[in-house]
């Protein structure tokens, strides 16, 4: 089966999830039939092992994970390789892979582009 797993930063301050909440909610009833987790670099849980490990428990043998990031800076490029491998350790019997940033998208940055044109 496969999964997905919405990757994001974290931040101390809970309202900033707010928006990823809404992400894995938009997922959910635009793909029922595909899991979402959501999954955090750092000061919010649940970790990006935390979320494989929920999604395996769920039958997963499939997930990709999409950093929404809007760029690919340090955490993407040492930190969340780092974690990208020992997820694939200690679960082996998991395909696991990743996209590029979101931010690294031509469809969502035109999609910011027509959200500022918009605000005009």
């Amino acid at each position: 089966m496969k999964a997905i797993i919405l990757f994001g930063h974290g931040a101390r301050d809970n309202r900033w999830r707010e928006p990823f909440d809404r992400l894995a909610e938009l997922w959910r009833q635009q793909h029922a039939s595909t899991p979402v987790a959501l999954a955090f670099l750092e000061m919010m849980s649940p970790t990006l092992e935390e979320a494989v490990s929920l999604l395996s428990a769920q039958g997963a043998t499939q997930i990709t994970v999409v950093p929404v990031f809007f760029g690919q800076g340090g955490h993407l490029r040492n930190d969340f390789p780092a974690l990208l491998n020992a997820c694939r350790k200690t679960y082996p019997q998991i395909v696991l892979s990743a996209t590029l940033a979101v931010g690294e998208e031509q469809a969502v940055l035109q999609a910011i582009v027509d959200f500022g044109a918009r605000a005009l």
